[in-house]
C-alpha cells in the first residue's frame, strides 16, 4: 500500500530529479558565458550564439517546472522561500528575461543596441543565473532567516503563516562564504557542461580548440571549489530531526546521511567520475567530441545526492538560524496526501515527456553547427 510518508519521500526525489535536470541544462548559460571568451571574431560568436539558441527554452521550462513541483509538492518551502528570500528569486528570473529578450531581438531589424549589446546580456546571465541558483541551494545546508508559524493562518487581519526574519530578503546568503562557493562551484559546472556542449556541437577547429583550452581553465576551478563545498559539507553541523520532529544540531549531519544512505555514496561516486572523465578526457584527446554525454548523467546523479542529503534521513532540508524549530522537513511542509497522491499519477507521464525531448533534441543535433550552415539558414 502507498502510504502518505512514501508520497512525501517519492515526491522529494522528483524535486532532486528536476534539479539534477536543470543544472545539467544551465550548459546554455554556460555556453553564453563563454561568448565573449572564446569567441574572438563575429564569426565564431554567431556560432556559439546559434549552439545555445537551440536549447535555451528548455532550461527556462525546467526551471518553471522546478519551481512548480516545488509550489505542488512542498507549498510550505514555496511561500517561504519564494515570499520571504524573494530578492534572489527576482534576480534569478530577471537573468532568464535578459537570455530570452537578447535570443529574439539581437538580430532584429531597429535593434539600436547592436548585437554586441545583448550578447552582453546572455554573458551575464551565463555567469550570474548559476551562480544565484547555487547561492540559493547553498542555504539547504546553512540555513535563512524565517520563522513559520502555522497557526496563524486562522488570524483575519494578517494570515501570513511564514515570516522573514530581517529587511535583506535572502541577500543575506551571500555574506555566508559556504553558500558562495556552492554558487561559484555550480557557475564554473555550468561553463564546463557548455564548453563541452559546444566542442560536441559546433564544427570549427579553431573554436574548438578555443573552447579547450578554457574547459581546462573552467574544470579546475570547479575541482577547487569542488572539494572545497564537499570537505565543509562533510564536516559541518547539520540539522537533523528526531522521532518527534524536533530539530536538533548534529555534528557531521551530512557525513552520517552519506554513509547511511549507500545508494546515494554510489550516485555520488559514478556522478563525479563521470563529470571528471567527460572532462577530462575531452582535455587529453583534442580529438574526443563527446564528454558531454559522460558529463551531463554525471551532474544529474551529483545533484540528486545534493538534494537527497539536504532532505532524507531525517534531515531538515530548509533550516531556519532564527527558530530551529520552524525549519522545513520533508513530513512538515509537504501537500496533502491526496494532492500528493493525485499528482504521483500524473508524474507517471514524466518519461513519456523525456523521451519527447529527447527524441527532438537528437533531430536538432544530427548535424553539428558549422560556417556554412549559419549562411543558408535563420540565427539568432
Amino acid at each position: 500500500m502507498i502510504t502518505y510518508a512514501f508520497l512525501q519521500q517519492y515526491w522529494w526525489f522528483l524535486i532532486a530529479l528536476l534539479g539534477g535536470l536543470l543544472v545539467f541544462l544551465l550548459f546554455v548559460q554556460g555556453g553564453n558565458a563563454l561568448i565573449f571568451l572564446a569567441g574572438n571574431t563575429e564569426r565564431e560568436r554567431e556560432l556559439i550564439v546559434n549552439s545555445t539558441g537551440r536549447k535555451w527554452e528548455l532550461t527556462f521550462t525546467t526551471l518553471v517546472t522546478f519551481g512548480g513541483a516545488f509550489f505542488a509538492s512542498f507549498p510550505l518551502f514555496y511561500s517561504t522561500s519564494f515570499g520571504g528570500a524573494y530578492w534572489v528569486w527576482i534576480l534569478i528570473l530577471i537573468t532568464f528575461v535578459f537570455q530570452a529578450v537578447s535570443y529574439e531581438f539581437q538580430s532584429k531589424a531597429g535593434n539600436i543596441l547592436g548585437k554586441n549589446t545583448f550578447r552582453l546580456f546572455l554573458m551575464l546571465n551565463g555567469f550570474l543565473a548559476p551562480l544565484l541558483i547555487g547561492t540559493a541551494v547553498g542555504t539547504f545546508f546553512t540555513g535563512s532567516a524565517f520563522v513559520v508559524d502555522k497557526a496563524a493562518v486562522a488570524d483575519i487581519a494578517a494570515p501570513t503563516i511564514s515570516r522573514w526574519a530581517n529587511n535583506w530578503q535572502g541577500l543575506e546568503a551571500v555574506a555566508n562564504p559556504f553558500n558562495v562557493e556552492f554558487g561559484l562551484m555550480v557557475m564554473f559546472l555550468a561553463l564546463v557542461l557548455g564548453a563541452l556542449y559546444m566542442i560536441n556541437n559546433i564544427d570549427n577547429d579553431k573554436l574548438n580548440g578555443q573552447l579547450r583550452k578554457w574547459l581546462l581553465r573552467c574544470f579546475a576551478a570547479f575541482l577547487l571549489f569542488f572539494l572545497l563545498v564537499a570537505g565543509k559539507l562533510l564536516t559541518m553541523e547539520g540539522f537533523a530531526v528526531d522521532a518527534n520532529g524536533v530539530v536538533y544540531m548534529e555534528e557531521y549531519k551530512y557525513l552520517h546521511n552519506l554513509l547511511a544512505m549507500p545508494n546515494v555514496l554510489i550516485m555520488v561516486l559514478v556522478g563525479a567520475v563521470l563529470v571528471v572523465c567527460g572532462a577530462g578526457v575531452t582535455i587529453l584527446r583534442p580529438q574526443f567530441k563527446r564528454g558531454i554525454w559522460l558529463a551531463a548523467p554525471g551532474t544529474v546523479l551529483v545533484v540528486m545526492a545534493v538534494f537527497m542529503l539536504a532532505g532524507y534521513n531525517n534531515t531538515a532540508y530548509y533550516p531556519s538560524t532564527t527558530d530551529l524549530q520552524s525549519s522545513l522537513t520533508i513530513l512538515n511542509s509537504s501537500s496533502s496526501e491526496f494532492t500528493l497522491r493525485a499528482m504521483a499519477i500524473v508524474s507517471l507521464i514524466i518519461p513519456f515527456v523525456v523521451a519527447y525531448i529527447a527524441y527532438f533534441w537528437r533531430q536538432m543535433d544530427k548535424k553539428s553547427i558549422t560556417t556554412e550552415e549559419l549562411e543558408s539558414a535563420d540565427k539568432y
